[in-house]
């Protein structure tokens, strides 16, 4: 790596310490704003040094303007138009970004080395992290595009699968291993590096194509491990001490993530990228939720119920993000409240279709933070619970984890919603889930469902609390 001289190194350590503030803060709705402004603080302190204490760098100020123009651009036109139902395609395109960003500065910083090609090898401790760079960079580039596809439904949401495919992916990754090898110890060939870096593209395409739906958020937060695993082997490439601590937090803290979120579905890291499963909600299977026997109820009556009981628990889920409902759900929470009925949210850590989902959007209708309860936390308090009311949340509410050997989600911890006196669902259809199995939650003697477009029924149900 290259020494940089002291003041440089007092600023990356400032910047260091704005990104691990950024972190702490981002771990909270609360102060989730302060820990952007931060991280994006601490890279804007990074990137302008650099740009004033480069070599030549001066030359290309057009190129930095055009493409802080642009980067501003896009930047705002997503915050502001890309709704909160499509939250994890812009997190899935921002990491195959930034994966995309960290192998393009491999094969530029190792074309630029063999330039010359000399007659003897370039460093390991150049090689490992170019390659490094190269292949995660890759894999995070087109996996992302993968998942922002099955996201967004132009790709099948299901497993895409082939006879063999598993061995199709174990011969690409072997050889991949291999070609590290050589690139490393044997020959800087620049073919055969290009055509380790188009391995490493098709590589993505193939880890991700397998893994349906209903594994996507896992997926994304993994994708965004690799990424941070990427830039942190682009620090080593540049000697940048910021973009090595930078990759570092960002890969530690995906990896971190995606193992509590495999925990929180009692599932190995493995499973999830070999198991295919989830059907995308498509279709459901063998006695699908559809041919159940299930009891309605209007909301007048769910109204009426929720208005003269005492405690109620929320469980949101992604029917509330596709409706945007949380306004609603906040106004309906604050009548509760007036009544003196306790009002509680459960929070699933897989609900909906990215890690802190429900959260963020329960965060932006300004819901009391405290009120948001983690599924451990509440999981106890349904059996004293008089009404849960949930809204489009389905497979982390299905009993058939707990008693069902045969159901793909046997084992996973779900929440207790059968557990409270009362059950009132709102959906838009018997379909099923986005892992495509029947929920016999919903042909309990204590559940009523109550049908429709969730924003429509909360409102209504706002309506009939006032009217109680």
């Amino acid at each position: 790596m290259i020494d940089p001289g002291p003041l440089t190194i007092g600023v990356y350590l400032v910047a260091a310490v704005t990104f691990i503030l950024a972190l702490k803060f981002l771990a909270s709705p609360r102060t989730a704003r302060t820990g952007n402004l931060l991280g994006a603080g601490g890279m804007a302190l990074v990137v302008g040094w650099t740009f004033a204490t480069t070599e030549g760098m001066l030359d290309h100020l057009w190129i930095v303007a055009v493409g802080g123009v642009v980067g501003s651009v896009i930047g705002v036109i997503g915050a502001r138009r890309v709704p909160m139902t499509a939250m994890p395609q812009m997190v899935a395109i921002f990491n195959g970004a930034g994966g995309g960003a960290a192998a393009v500065v491999a094969v530029s910083e190792f074309l630029t080395a063999t330039g010359g090609i000399p007659p003897d090898l370039l460093p390991v401790s150049f090689m490992i992290p170019t390659l490094l760079g190269a292949v995660i960079g890759g894999v995070s580039l087109t996996g992302s595009v993968v998942a922002f596809g099955k996201l967004q439904g132009f790709i099948a949401a299901r497993p895409v699968t082939y006879p063999g495919s598993r061995v199709v992916a174990g011969l690409l990754l072997a050889t991949l291993l291999a070609m590290v090898v050589a690139l490393g110890f044997i020959t800087n060939d620049t073919t055969l590096f290009l055509v380790f870096v188009g391995l490493a593209l098709v590589a993505g395409v193939v880890l991700v194509m397998p893994i349906g739906g209903a594994d996507m958020p896992v997926v994304i937060s993994l994708l965004n491990a690799y990424t941070g695993i990427a830039v942190a082997a682009t620090g080593f490439i540049l000697g940048n001490y910021a973009l090595l601590i930078a990759g570092t937090l960002v890969g530690a803290s995906g990896g971190i993530l995606t193992q509590l979120m495999c925990r929180a579905m009692n599932r190995s890291i493995l499973n999830v990228l070999f198991g295919a499963f989830g059907t995308g909600g498509g279709s459901a299977v063998a006695g699908a939720a559809g041919e159940q026997d299930v009891r309605t109820i209007s909301a007048e009556d769910a109204a009426v119920l929720m208005a003269y009981c005492k405690s109620v628990i929320i469980v949101p889920g992604y029917g509330m993000a596709v409706a945007q409902a949380q306004a609603p759900v906040r106004e309906l929470m604050d009548l509760l409240l007036a009544r003196g009925v306790d009002v509680e949210f459960a929070i699933h850590p897989v609900a909906g279709r990215m890690p802190g989902h429900m959260n963020v959007l329960l965060a932006e209708a300004n819901v009391p933070y405290e009120r948001l309860k983690e599924m451990d936390e509440i999981n106890d308090d349904f059996a004293k619970a008089d009404v849960a009311l949930v809204i489009g949340a389905n497979d982390v509410t299905n009993p058939a984890a707990r008693t069902d050997k045969t159901s793909p989600i046997y084992g996973m911890p779900i929440l207790n919603v059968d557990h409270a006196q009362n059950v009132i669902v709102l959906k838009r259809s018997m379909a099923a889930g986005f892992a495509g199995i029947d929920n016999p939650l919903y042909a309990d003697p204590k559940t009523t469902m109550l049908f429709g477009d969730a924003k429509d029924t909360v409102q209504a149900l706002v309506a009939g609390v006032k009217a109680a």
